[in-house]
């Protein structure tokens, strides 16, 4: 599940002008694969198993289309959902400047790459590997590059302490980053994909050279000021502090 620590984003303050129709796509897409693959939802657990990811499947050519299929399942609605906010949230205004076949190519590229890193550092694991964290951390390490400065709304929970506050998008970025860094080299086995997450991110940066050198590289920046090239939509958020 992508999260920083307990720290969420909630909205950006420059939503795309365009509809996002890939964005919006995949998020129904990983909806309806989440409740086709949960029992509880009257789905099928076997569908599940059948399209994760087997590292050691796929050193020993088998089951190759996990590659792709992985990154729409998910193992619990908290799983789904921080995925999906994020996407929700950092989606948008790349597909506005990739376009949609674009935006689609880049997302499952991070994906595939997220994927072989986490092959490479644990090839022989018959554990399965489900997710859209590695393409989303590829959304994540692009809209950095693109946006840096961009302000998005966070909600920080601390214990039973809630708090709203407006950061720039690379503080986020790069705290989330730090902590799957840190945490693919430490000795944690908490069952998450630190490694596929951090190649992800490093993915997405690369897969959007690009884009941002067609856009002027530095002078994209000088000329949007590090984000999103259109007025923002919302004025300083009013959403209230809440302390319990």
């Amino acid at each position: 599940m992508l999260q920083a620590a307990a720290m969420f984003p909630i909205r950006d303050h420059n939503p795309s002008e365009r509809t996002p129709h890939v964005t919006h796509a995949l998020i129904v897409l990983n909806v309806a694969m989440f409740l086709i693959t949960m029992p509880w939802a009257g789905g099928q657990v076997g569908l599940w198993n059948r399209l994760a990811l087997y590292p050691v499947a796929i050193m020993h050519g088998e089951w190759l289309w996990g590659l792709a299929t992985h990154m729409f399942l998910h193992a619990g609605i908290l799983h789904l959902a921080g995925n999906m906010l994020f996407l929700w949230v950092f989606g948008d205004n790349l597909e506005d400047q990739m376009g949609s076949l674009g935006f689609l190519a880049f997302y499952l590229a991070s994906g595939l790459a997220a994927a072989g890193a986490q092959i490479a550092a644990v090839p022989m694991d018959d554990i399965p590997m489900v997710g859209a964290s590695g393409a989303i951390a590829g959304v994540m390490g692009g809209y950095l590059l693109m946006f840096p400065r961009a302000r998005v709304d966070v909600i920080a929970i601390i214990i039973v302490i809630i708090r709203r506050f407006t950061i720039p998008a690379w503080v986020l970025l790069l705290a989330w980053f730090g902590i799957q860094l840190v945490s693919s080299v430490g000795v944690s086995d908490d069952g998450v994909a630190y490694v596929a997450h951090a190649a992800g991110f490093l993915a997405g940066i690369v897969l959007a050279v690009p884009v941002f050198l067609r856009r002027g590289g530095p002078d994209f920046w000088r000329r949007t000021h590090g984000r999103p090239p259109h007025a923002p939509t919302y004025a300083p958020s009013r959403i209230p502090r809440v302390g319990r």
